[in-house]
């Protein structure tokens, strides 16, 4: 979507102004990826107008390949919606969304190219599609089907109430939100909405509720995050189950109630100093996955989800700049005790330098290329 950031917080009804941007859960995603270096491809329709010209320019310019994105010929037009500056769990938050008879929605198994969504090893997926049509939900009911050379299905929850209202009995949220959770192979979801769709109040809970997914990641934002692995994955299919040395996680093993027994594995979150906390979800994905395409151990991606997410966090918009891959690699190497200390604000991604709670500032050598 082409998303209107507000020029200062307060009711929709009292900002006078907005700055167009891009945003979308999928798309933040795969821009997220290639700043970090990854190559991804972006697939998607948008309408044929300046707005999704927009959209397929500016998500290109994260180094996104577009040639996928398909351009609507029917005058449907691309999506757009409104938000303001707070917080989503607040109930100052306001969003606005203007998606009805979109571009996006008209996404259907037959006008999405099978070959080019399975052509590379992560296909990344966001319940907000599943939200948006019948048709879309028919598309990602059948991406969400297990069958031989699907690569490795990475889902993320992302519940927006907003978008599911007109859905009822099977075609419900909570329903089919459960159903693509249970066909993915990595999965991430946050306690907050694990609680608002099924009643779910616990990690554990959540994994009794998900036995299915190789790897299940429960958000519990500024609490952390866990992650349970089940042990007999491997590699970037299943993720791996490795600890590493000086990630600072808490890790744990108990049964599973799928095939095999859970690692699990818990990174307490970053202390930040937060300017918007729109699309904090979807860089926290993106750096468990790129953690993941490198093979990292569990907490290593964990910790690298959290810093993808502290980068978004202080930052203005949905997308931005991620820290260097070294600088990255540095802080999430640190000891508990560096990582408890550290804290993070607007511009650290340029930088090598976090603040430690005590004022101090802790400086990290960064090896340059």
């Amino acid at each position: 979507m082409v998303t209107f950031l507000p020029s200062h917080p307060g009711r929709l009804a009292d900002v006078p102004a907005f700055t167009r941007t891009i945003g979308g859960a999928e798309s933040n995603v795969a821009c997220a990826l290639a700043a970090a270096g990854h190559p991804v491809k972006w697939i998607s329709r948008v309408g044929s107008d300046g707005f999704g010209d927009h959209l397929v320019e500016a998500i290109g310019a994260y180094g996104v390949d577009t040639s996928a994105v398909r351009r609507d010929a029917a005058g449907r037009p691309t999506g757009i919606y409104f938000r303001t500056a707070t917080d989503r769990s607040t109930t100052a938050h306001e969003v606005a969304y203007y998606r009805a008879g979109s571009a996006a929605s008209a996404m259907s198994p037959r006008t999405m190219d099978r070959a080019a969504l399975w052509s590379g090893r992560v296909l990344h997926l966001s319940g907000i599609t599943a939200a948006l049509s019948d048709d879309c939900r028919a598309l990602m009911r059948e991406l969400s089907e297990r069958r031989p050379g699907r690569p490795l299905l990475s889902f993320d929850v992302n519940h927006r109430p907003a978008l599911w209202r007109e859905a009822t009995g099977p075609d419900s949220g909570p329903r089919v939100l459960l159903d693509l959770a249970r066909g993915a192979d990595l999965v991430f979801v946050g306690d907050d909405e694990a609680a608002q769709l099924w009643d779910l109040h616990s990690p554990e809970a959540v994994r009794a509720a998900l036995p299915e997914p190789a790897v299940l990641v429960v958000k519990a934002g500024a609490d952390g995050a866990t992650a349970f692995v089940r042990d007999t994955a491997g590699g970037v299919r299943g993720t791996g189950t490795g600890t590493g040395t000086g990630t600072g996680s808490g890790t744990g093993t108990g049964t599973g109630s799928g095939t095999g027994t859970d690692t699990v594995t818990s990174v307490p979150a970053l202390a930040v100093d937060v300017v918007a906390p729109v699309g904090a979800g979807d860089a926290f994905a993106a750096g468990f996955l790129s953690a993941t395409l490198r093979d990292l151990p569990t907490a290593a991606r964990l910790r690298h989800g959290h810093l993808m997410a502290a980068a978004v966090l202080t930052d203005a918009g949905d997308v931005c700049v991620p820290p260097a891959r070294a600088h990255a690699d540095r802080l999430a190497a640190l000891d508990d005790a560096a990582w408890g200390a550290l804290r993070l604000g607007p511009g650290w991604t340029g930088t090598a330098t976090g603040t430690a709670t005590d004022g101090a500032t802790r400086q990290e050598s960064v090896p340059t290329t």
